[in-house]
């Protein structure tokens, strides 16, 4: 029976084992310690300190081929023209990452200014890059522009007009791509929703035309194609076809216009992954099958060819492949209407994970130091700042002797935790380390109090003070 507390959650069964769908693959327990690319959660901790974020790289590697070749054979199959896969670097971008993605064939996706400076700094090629976001800012635009981008994605009118001057200020003709709020109401949160009507992202399908005919007008821009996203954590394939299918009447529509077909069409990515054991994704491989199947009908119907297709998974990719490792302060019981929840605290929360106070985002968690044999509680697994919002795991079923000391292992964190991380209440923001055939190395180091001290001003003047007064 489901607890009345958490009645998403299955029974409990045993609070040691680890879901498949939610664990990274391979993920085990060797005499009871948490094991991850061949390597022990607790020895990575014993040596790193906690929170950490650990990233299996074969299995970056091996999603990021996986989507790639799921896309190209799925169009090759249906008539398609080829498949560009861009990787969204907001999910998580290092330099290693930028590598990993280029090695398995894949191009970068960037939306700011400094996503654009990490990429080019890890020697991603300037042509494989998109660039897009709704306010890139005058001074990324003239920086992206310089650099040669591959295509950068406009999103208002004003974008229009600052491409065009700053490709002009260059001295070439930047491809670019119309972003386009298709209408598709995505099945997620709100929040993550970036297609419907009422929101900051794209121009209203009834709009791109002008705004096409403008485009074409300027000598310094070149339209490639159009691009939309109907938003993410989306686990099936009706909502992206729907999308391809209002997409391409406007890509048809525009082509017509032009006197030659449009050779591009960004469907941007959102694909679901698996956060907790009832979550049931549809396989990427039949999502790539079906999106190409009714690509290629309504291009049929259109009487037009089949673009050239470009998507951007980000989630997908690393998402699957993170684990965040805590260590446990205190274990409280608290008494509300229903029964007992059991409240386990650790040292991270939202600054680390801001998921779950954004928008009530699930997770799964484990002890990660130990098996047992206790009977299985329900906790919910809080953060240490001073929130009531800070929780990590909203409801979980954990051993009943889980205790101070402990080390506790969230899964599915490969994605957005280390983006969307902060200093709230100053805490330092936790390493992102990789594991390889279980080697263990840093891909960004632990902040430290120091790193947020010296960016405080006052703290600066006041040590400099102390050392003329010394001198």
């Amino acid at each position: 029976m489901p607890h009345p507390l958490a009645p998403q959650l299955p029974d409990a069964g045993d609070p040691n084992a680890l879901a498949a769908q939610v664990w990274p693959e391979g993920a085990a327990r060797i005499d009871g310690a948490l094991v991850v690319g061949g390597a022990s959660l607790p020895a990575i901790a014993a040596e790193h300190g906690t929170p950490f974020l650990l990233v299996d790289e074969a299995i970056v590697r091996g999603r990021a081929r996986r989507i790639r070749e799921s896309f190209e054979a799925a169009f090759a199959a249906h008539g398609g023209s080829g498949v560009d896969v861009y990787y969204a670097g907001k999910a998580l971008l290092t330099a290693e990452v930028v590598r990993w993605m280029r090695e398995e064939g894949l191009r970068i996706d960037v939306c700011t200014g400094g996503e654009l400076a990490l990429a080019l700094a890890a020697g991603a090629p300037a042509e494989h890059l998109g660039f897009h976001g709704n306010n890139k800012g005058e001074a990324a635009i003239e920086r992206g522009v310089a650099a040669g981008v591959g295509t950068v994605v406009l999103d208002s009118p004003i974008e229009v007009e600052r491409v065009a001057a700053a490709a002009e200020r260059a001295g070439r003709v930047q491809r670019v791509r119309l972003r386009i709020s298709v209408g598709v109401h995505a099945s997620t949160h709100e929040f993550l929703a970036t297609s419907h009507e009422d929101q900051k992202f794209g121009i209203a399908i009834e709009d791109a035309p002008a705004l096409a005919a403008r485009i074409r007008e300027l000598p310094s821009l070149e339209l490639v194609g159009l691009h939309t996203h109907i938003g993410s954590q989306i686990f099936d394939h009706e909502g992206f076809a729907e999308s391809a299918r209002r997409m391409l009447a406007l890509h048809a529509e525009l082509g017509e216009a032009a006197g030659a077909p449009l050779p591009e069409l960004n469907l941007g990515g959102g694909f679901g992954i698996a956060y907790t054991a009832a979550d049931s994704p549809e396989p990427i491989e039949a999502i790539a099958d079906r999106l190409a199947a009714s690509v290629r009908a309504r291009c049929d119907e259109l009487g037009i060819p089949v673009p050239r297709i470009a998507i951007e998974p980000g989630r997908w990719i690393v998402g699957p492949a993170g684990v965040t490792a805590y260590e446990v302060g205190t274990v409280k019981p608290v008494r509300v209407e229903g029964g007992e929840r059991r409240y386990v605290s650790v040292d991270g929360g939202m600054s680390d994970n801001a998921r779950p106070a954004l928008y009530g985002a699930q997770y799964s968690a484990r002890l990660a130091n130990r098996s047992s044999d206790a009977e299985a509680v329900l906790v919910r697994v809080a953060g240490h700042h001073c929130e009531s919002g800070d929780i990590v795991v909203d409801a979980e079923w954990l051993p009943a002797d889980v205790a101070p000391g402990d080390l506790l292992a969230v899964a599915t964190t490969g994605a957005y935790c280390h983006s969307l991380a902060s200093n709230y209440n100053l805490t330092p923001r936790p390493p992102v380390l990789a594991v390889r055939d279980g080697a263990v190395r840093t891909l960004v180091r632990r902040e430290t109090i120091d790193d947020l001290l010296a960016r405080d001003a006052g703290i600066a003047a006041d040590a400099q003070r102390a050392r003329e007064d010394q001198a």
